[in-house]
């Protein structure tokens, strides 16, 4: 098979993810970052690396809600904003929480909005406020960050 793999060996359609891994200068714990092109498999290849490095961090039970949050805002930043889109986990054992980070180069914070039962979007951040211990956003030199903690098991 020629080309880029997801983690569980199918083809991956981003063309140049960048990870960095390690213990992050401003966290007390294990650092993962990810950049992703603005394509559509994105989605897919944040999921899959989200969950595979929270479960080689030991904390599988996070893997599936954590992965669902994610995509819900790469997808919102593949809806909204052109460019890169950045992935960033840091395990916060002082305060019992993993935090999670999506970065676009679009400025303009996202807002929640309401959905009817037949509208196909709109309760991505809703899902991110109803499940997160907390969130918010912040803007950067580059575009703006939607950030959510989860607590850590145990």
């Amino acid at each position: 098979m020629n080309g880029p793999t997801e983690p569980d060996g199918t083809p991956s359609s981003p063309q140049f993810v960048l990870e960095v891994v390690g213990v992050s200068g401003d966290s007390d714990g294990d650092c993962a970052e990810w950049t992703f092109p603005a394509q559509p498999g994105a989605v897919r290849t944040a999921r899959a690396l989200v969950r595979k490095r929270l479960a080689d961090w030991g904390l599988d039970a996070l893997g599936d809600i954590a992965a669902l949050l994610v995509s819900e805002l790469v997808t919102n930043s593949l809806r909204y904003a052109s460019g890169p889109i950045g992935v960033r986990l840091v395990r916060l054992a002082s305060i019992g929480a993993l935090l999670v980070e999506v970065s676009d180069p679009l400025p303009d914070p996202p807002h929640t909005r309401p959905a009817a039962p037949d509208d196909e979007g709109g309760r991505g951040l809703q899902l991110v406020a109803r499940t997160a211990r907390r969130w918010g956003t912040r803007r950067g030199e580059r575009g703006k960050t939607v950030w959510f903690e989860l607590p850590l098991p145990g």
